[in-house]
Formats: C-alpha cells, structure tokens, sequence
C-alpha cells in the first residue's frame, strides 16, 4: 500500500510538472517567477526527459525511472538554489524545487522500501538510547541545560536567521503594515515565552522524574506523567514548533513559520512512531495505557493522574 502512495505522487509530479512547463511557455510572469533568466528551452531540453517524463513512468511502477526523477530533482533544487541566492532571481521556483525534491526522496523511499526513512534520522546523538542509570537529578538537568543550548540556538537562532536572510535575498519577503507587523511581534514574543516555559517545564519533569533527558541518546528510564505530560503527551513537541513558529512572526518571515510547521511533519510521520514504538517496548501497558489516555498533540482539559 505504501508503494501505492509513492506511485501516486509521482503521479501527480508528472502532471503538475507538465503544468508548469505549459505556464513557462505560455505565461512570462510564471517563467519570470520560477526560473528568472535562465534559458527555458535548455532547461525544458532535460527537465521534460528527467522531471516529467521520469515522474510519469515512476507512477507505472519503473522504479529506475524513480531514481532517475528524484536525483534530477535533487540537482535541480540544489542548482536553482544556488542560482536564486547569487542573483536573486527565481525564488518561487526555488521553493517549488524544494519541495518537490523532498516529495521525490519520500515518494522513492516509499516506492523502494514501502516506508519512510525515518532510520536516516534516528542516528548517532539522535538513536534512541536510555540515559546512563544512577544519575543524579541535577547532573540529568545540567546536561538538559547544554542540550536545550545547542539546539536553540542552531534550530531557533542561526537556521530560522539564514532562511530569513534567504527569504529576502529571493524576493519572497512579504512587506506587512507598520500596525500589523507590530502586532505580529508582539504575538510571537509572547509565544516564544510561554513555548520555552512549557519546554523547560517538559525538559525538567523528564530530568527530574523520568532519570533522563530529552535527548534521543539519554532518554528517561522510567515512564514520566507528571508536569505537562499529564495533559499532552508530546510537550517538548509542542514546544519547539510553537517556539519556531514564534520566532517566524517575530522576524516577520512566512517561510521560517513554513520551516516550524515543516518541522511538526517531519517529526510526527519519522520521529514519532519509532519513538513510541520503543516506549512501548521498554514500559509496556503503563504506557499503552497512557496513551490511550492523552494525545499527541491536542492537551487534555482534565489532567490525568501523575506517575510517582
């Protein structure tokens, strides 16, 4: 059934591809748009064989011709990438390109393996590996506190910068009115703030009860339903989208919102389901039950009962 959803959007690459080729050809503003002054019958010479054609027969079931779309579309991103970023041409191409490359590396995984590679994402730092037993509560928080460092500020401080920077350098930037703008900063610095004390909340429960951290590598040893994770069963999820989503309207930048919410997809369809079929294995029907008992994303009204 999976192969039959990686077929499907190559399907469906195939025609939007045509699609687009018929607007380049027929609309300046859509050539404009995506590919800037880049020659589009040289492009359309290998981009119609490799993009479309390829996609076409991927959705056949060729799974060559799967490799062959995805790789095109990978090179293609990566070069309009760098094309738009020298001359600030194509942007909206560049995004288009973006996403379709993502598309085409989870269509093929499909296609190839029948699941998603969330094992390409689960490794080193990031495998799933119980915190070194006997630690004291504060040792747990201290490493807590490095790790909450580092991975703010690469992930809510230099990459949401970069793509605001490239966001404007590809004429995607969105002027707001002065009033809105204002609002909007002030709406995502008080997001920021409550997203962070609802992370350092999670981070210190699982520290403090679970006799681990956040990091996949030193996860919790014992199962933790206390503080947030009485009423939601993912805080520090929670947490870290709200918290991108913050920093988007406090830079004012649409696309680092995009970036957050990515982000939400990326963890929830790869992280997610190893992540809870490994708590499974390790506590067993408390933590069935517990999830029967919360969800992922959507906090209970009611607090469940905390876990001593």
């Amino acid at each position: 059934m999976n192969a039959v959803w990686g077929r499907s959007y190559f399907a469906l690459q195939a025609i939007a591809g045509a699609a687009w080729w018929v607007g380049v050809f027929t609309l300046p503003l859509v050539r404009e748009a995506t590919l800037g002054e880049l020659d589009p019958q040289l492009v359309a010479l290998f981009d119609l064989p490799l993009f479309v054609v390829g996609s076409g027969l991927a959705a056949l079931g060729v799974r060559w011709a799967a490799v062959l779309a995805t790789v095109w579309t990978v090179l293609v991103a990566l070069a309009l990438t760098g094309y738009a970023t020298i001359t600030g041409l194509a942007g909206r191409g560049v995004l288009a390109m973006i996403a379709a490359a993502a598309g085409s590396i989870a269509a093929l995984s499909l296609v190839l393996r029948g699941r998603l590679p969330s094992e390409l994402l689960l490794r080193g730092p990031f495998a799933f590996r119980p915190a070194a037993s006997r630690a004291s509560p504060a040792r747990h928080l201290g490493a807590t506190a490095v790790q909450a460092g580092l991975f703010w500020g690469l992930l809510l401080g230099v990459v949401p910068l970069a793509i605001a920077a490239l966001e404007e350098r590809w004429g995607l930037a969105v002027a707001l009115p002065e009033g809105l703008s204002t609002w909007m900063r002030g709406a995502g610095l008080a997001l920021l703030v409550l997203a962070t004390a609802l992370g350092i909340a999670s981070a210190a429960a699982l520290a403090t009860r679970g006799d681990g951290t956040p990091l996949p590598s030193a996860m919790p040893n014992r199962l933790v339903v206390a503080g947030p994770y009485r009423v939601v069963r993912n805080p520090m999820a929670v947490a870290g989208i709200a918290q991108g989503v913050a920093v988007g309207l406090l830079l004012n930048s649409w696309l680092v919102v995009g970036y957050a919410m990515a982000g939400a997809v990326i963890w929830h369809l790869l992280v997610r389901p190893p992540e809870e079929a490994d708590l499974e294995a390790r506590f067993g029907e408390p933590y069935r039950r517990y999830r029967g008992a919360v969800r992922c994303w959507v906090p209970r009204l009611r607090p469940v009962p905390a876990v001593r």
